[in-house]
């Protein structure tokens, strides 16, 4: 029986997949731009390079998920499971984060707008168990 294709190389731009579960898999590099993902799961998953430019992703879970130099530009994050999520380098510049859970999230070098970094400032908690950093000192509150 041949092997499955590898998640990674495949294209969800424009779709809606709510309540997904993509949870511990591998994503490098996936699209999932303009992508309705209301409620998916996303725990665990490696998410480096993926583009999820304006993508819904209300109550969705990402916790523990790699989204490191992920394009995140556009997106609403509303209600979403971030906990102990890395997005280091993580173009973010126009997301929208409200009543997020980012407790241990690490936020290294996110360009964020004024207003979701004086939200996420306000619950921001707990340190990374992968990179180490404290989450408030990468959101650099003050």
């Amino acid at each position: 029986m041949p092997a499955p294709p590898a998640l990674a190389a495949m294209d969800y731009a424009k779709q809606v997949l709510i309540g997904a579960d993509f949870h511990g898999a591998d994503l490098r590099g996936v699209t999932f731009n303009l992508t309705n993902l209301r409620e998916a799961s996303f725990a665990g998953a490696d998410l480096r390079n993926a583009s999820l430019f304006g993508a819904k992703l209300q109550d969705a879970d990402f916790s523990g998920a790699d989204l490191r130099d992920a394009t995140l530009d556009s997106a609403v994050f509303e209600g979403t499971d971030l906990r102990n999520a890395r997005l280091d380098d993580a173009f973010a510049f126009n997301t929208h984060f409200l009543n997020v859970r980012i407790d241990g999230a690490d936020f290294t070098n996110v360009p964020l707008r004024g207003d979701d970094l004086k939200r996420l400032c306000a619950v921001a908690s707990g340190t990374n168990s992968s990179s180490g950093r404290a989450t408030r000192d990468t959101l650099g509150c003050a």
